[in-house]
């Protein structure tokens, strides 16, 4: 932070913490509201050049110099970035924050460095309701698919190849065509830092290196070197400009064969996932992105930890978001009352985020469900068409959820089951507040 940064800081701490009527007449109260219905947003986080800016009472605001970043975000609503180039704030002029689902497609890191996917999903974009990206900043392999300026990447070989030749680009292209932003990193699969570093590597019983039914390795999540690398690569992709940072493999090996350099009991295995998930959105908390984490389908049901470390009341004050994985394909022993699943996907869908809400007492804004768009493997082997990827969708928005995301794992996506654009619409997401 530089010294101007430092008297500025300063200077809003005293006025922020002073009586109402010892402000300067010259100083700006920020408030955040609706844009819909001009009431004010709760819980609405607040930063200025990476600094925290309480809210809740009038935020005074004051600048010799132009330059200043302020970020706004609150839950259920799009993110807001502004430079700040005059000396003062408009003061009659709030900070509007729209109501927003995102709709996103999954992008591997193949498929975001690959033009013909990407402009496919592009396209998509443009001509559905889709408007939204996920795109594997660090994906299932371990590798990171722009050059990153984290030593640990290129030593452990994360960096092998590289797909993405010009990040800040990509990202500048994305948000000129209003693509909400969702950087999904893969945590404790990750084979290059095992490899390189079989310190931090799951160990068989025997104490080699342990890998999964893929043929790759794992890191302990118990490592705190583990963790700092991965939140390393959250940051950056933060400071690209991502909207939100989503976790996925944040979760212990869903297998009891492996050993880890502490007891594998439930009490461990939960600290541990809520240990990292809690450091990580201390460490974004200056970049005011969202965060969000992949979780099991069935955590939506079971009441342990379904022997993964993940339990929704320990997981839920760490993130904004909650993206169980409804895949039909994925619900091995079905639903109560639904012993096929995939032969209902949209009770699947439903039933399943209203177990977790009733479990959580959260308003059905703080879920976001990946869906099922690939061809099933765990039944008869049917394709997921248009049918049964409306049935999800509709699942998920009679459910109230903040958006949907849909995955195939080939990046091969068409508009079957979408709705179309009116013409004269763009990408944006807006929708009314429901009540839940």
């Amino acid at each position: 932070m530089s010294r101007r940064d430092r008297v500025f800081l300063m200077i809003l701490l005293v006025a922020v913490f002073s009586p109402i009527a010892a402000y300067p007449a010259e100083l700006t109260q920020v408030k955040v509201v609706d844009i819909f219905t001009g009431e004010p947003v709760r819980d609405a986080s607040l930063t200025l050049n990476n600094d925290p800016v309480p809210n809740g009472h009038p935020s005074a605001f004051s600048t010799t110099n132009g330059g200043m970043k302020l970020r706004v975000k609150a839950q259920g609503y799009r993110r807001v970035e502004r430079e700040i180039t005059t000396h003062l704030l408009p003061t009659l002029h709030p900070i509007k924050l729209m109501p927003f689902n995102p709709k996103a497609l999954y992008l591997s890191f193949y498929g975001i460095g690959e033009r013909s996917l990407r402009e496919s999903a592009l396209k998509l974009i443009q001509e559905t309701e889709l408007n939204g990206l996920v795109i594997d900043i660090k994906g299932d392999r371990g590798w990171i698919p722009y050059k990153s300026s984290i030593p640990l990447a290129a030593e452990v070989g994360a960096q092998r190849i590289i797909t993405v030749k010009d990040m800040s680009g990509l990202m500048k292209s994305l948000k000129e065509k209003g693509v909400y932003t969702i950087a999904r990193i893969v945590v404790f699969k990750d084979n290059p830092l095992a490899l390189a570093k079989p310190d931090l590597a799951v160990k068989t019983q025997s104490g080699e290196i342990w890998r999964d039914r893929e043929n790759l390795a794992w890191v302990d999540p118990f490592k705190k070197e583990v963790w700092d690398y991965n939140i390393q690569i959250a940051v950056e992709a933060a400071q690209y400009g991502f909207d939100e940072i989503q976790f996925d493999y944040v979760r212990f090996p869903d297998t009891h064969s492996p050993r880890f350099s502490l007891p594998n009991t439930e009490e461990n295995r939960v600290e541990a996932i809520a240990g990292f998930l809690r450091e990580a959105k201390q460490r974004l908390m200056p970049y005011n992105v969202f965060v969000g984490a992949d979780i099991f389908g069935y955590v939506c049901w079971n009441l342990n930890d379904t022997f993964i470390g993940q339990r929704l009341d320990v997981l839920l004050p760490h993130l904004d978001y909650l993206s169980p994985m409804l895949y039909p394909s994925g619900f091995q022993f079905g639903i109560p009352g639904y012993r096929i699943p995939v032969e209902n996907p949209y009770e699947i869908v439903y039933l399943s985020l209203k177990r977790a809400q009733e479990r959580t007492n959260l308003p059905s804004f703080r879920f976001r469900p990946w869906l099922q768009a690939f061809k099933d493997y765990g039944f008869d082997r049917r394709c997921f068409n248009g049918r049964e990827i409306r049935e999800q969708i509709d699942a998920a928005g009679k459910f109230g959820s903040q958006g949907w995301m849909l995955w195939n794992p080939g990046n091969n996506y068409s508009s079957e089951g979408l709705k179309t654009k009116e013409p004269s619409t763009r990408i944006t997401g807006l929708v009314p507040r429901q009540k839940t």
